[in-house]
């Protein structure tokens, strides 16, 4: 599973970064992926990365603020032109059906594929699940209504020891899948094997929360808990919690804060500020370092790979 940052700035584009776009690479050999808010230019910035539009699955919307919403109706067109046909599915607050469905109206813009949106409210829970990874949200706090998201990989079997198979008389082919999935087989000598005398421990599923724009507050703790790796929005710079709060938004050390609350592996901080520049992420790491030491700032077309690391 792959995390890839396409827009880390908030508010508008800067000349340092773009708006908030993050895109989730499912767990091979899926192959698909998923879309986290769509700023402006998102898919000018997708040209930039190896991620095709047609294997585009699913987009979670964590609220209607310009900056996380005015690059997705070009998006979904875009779409169509990139020979994309099986169905996305389109997950935000009330009003995001509205938003879409007028702009193609307006527009005549017509789909290749089905757009099936999910208007979702407050007490949201699980939202979404490809057999792979699931997603369940909760609201948080900002100046509208908005959401942060949870996913949860399922627990994968245990790697297969190939070459204790193979002392057996087994070779690749069928059985093999059949211990993969935990059922037992016959030996040539008509003797059964077990699979869990072959395999080994099974692999826990990952765990990955992102977060809209808000303020500290219970639903990003419960969230984040226990998480591999938390994105925490870290609009301004410690210090500036005031400011912050006027607008709906934390702090580097606030965010910090809620990582180490929620006992994360990681926390990377993004939606920053155009205030800040690239120099200065350093700071902002340097600050939030002080509440939790495994803190990355993101930056633009970062990717980053969320390890099986122990919770």
């Amino acid at each position: 599973m792959q995390l890839w940052f396409l827009g880390t700035g908030a508010g508008r584009p800067s000349k340092y970064r773009n708006v908030t776009a993050i895109a989730v690479h499912m767990p091979e050999p899926h192959g698909g992926w998923w879309l986290f808010d769509a700023g402006e230019a998102t898919q000018h910035q997708l040209m930039q990365t190896s991620l095709k539009l047609s294997k585009l699955e699913a987009v979670f919307i964590t609220h209607l603020h310009g900056d996380h919403i005015y690059g997705l109706p070009g998006l979904l067109s875009s779409r169509s032109f990139d020979g994309g046909v099986s169905p996305v599915h389109l997950f935000g607050p009330c009003g995001i059906k509205e938003y879409i469905g007028k702009i193609f109206e307006i527009s005549g813009t017509r789909l290749d594929y089905d757009l099936i949106i999910h208007e979702t409210e407050p007490g949201l829970g699980m939202l979404y699940d490809n057999g792979i990874v699931s997603v369940e949200a909760e609201e948080l706090e900002h100046r509208v209504p908005c959401r942060g998201y949870r996913l949860t990989e399922r627990e994968q079997p245990g790697r297969l020891d190939v070459d204790k198979l193979r002392a057996l008389g087994l070779q690749a082919g069928p059985l093999y899948g059949k211990l993969k999935q935990g059922e037992a087989v016959a030996l040539p000598d008509g003797s059964m094997l077990a699979a869990e005398e072959v395999t080994g421990p099974s692999l826990r599923g990952r765990i990955v929360a992102l977060l809209g724009d808000t303020k500290p507050c219970e639903n990003a703790v419960k969230l984040a808990r226990h998480a591999d790796v938390l994105v925490h929005e870290a609009t301004f710079a410690a210090g500036l919690e005031e400011k912050a709060h006027e607008f709906g938004h934390s702090t580097t050390v606030e965010a910090a804060r809620t990582a180490r609350e929620a006992g994360v592996g990681q926390l990377v901080m993004t939606h920053f500020s155009g205030r800040y520049s690239i120099e200065e992420l350093e700071q902002l790491e340097h600050e939030a370092r002080s509440e939790f030491p495994a803190v990355a700032a993101a930056v633009d077309f970062m990717v980053l790979d969320v390890k099986r690391g122990d919770r």
